[in-house]
């Protein structure tokens, strides 16, 4: 995975796993792996510092709790009114931006084929 394309879509990323259900990181990580084939495998590093900025722009709520299995409680986050807002923006960006590269990638390998 290039990291460089990780960087402008984490945000869209982490809202659409969170948008269902509260979600605590532990299983932010394992349906972003599930849901993109291990394409998504992202590191503490990675994610923790994302879901603390997301809840600082008030896009994520996070509140701790127990899990059934026991022991010490974790945070939960789940998605705000603005971060809906934020997620539905977003998936437009993405779709318009995909579109073009569609087009552009499309016309390109067209124009390849005609070449030859």
């Amino acid at each position: 995975m290039n990291p460089n394309l990780l960087k402008g879509n984490l945000d869209l990323i982490l809202l659409a796993i969170i948008e269902p259900e509260p979600i605590y990181g532990g299983e932010i990580t394992r349906e972003a792996s599930e849901r993109t084939n291990g394409y998504f495998d992202f590191k503490e590093g990675t994610l923790y510092p994302a879901l603390h900025r997301l809840e600082k722009s008030g896009f994520i709520r996070g509140s701790f709790q127990y899990l059934p299995r026991g022991g010490s409680p974790v945070k939960f986050y789940e998605i705000t009114e603005s971060g809906q807002r934020e997620l539905s923006a977003k998936r437009k960006e993405h779709q318009a931006f995909g579109s073009a590269m569609n087009s552009l990638l499309g016309d390109s390998l067209g124009s390849l084929l005609r070449k030859t």
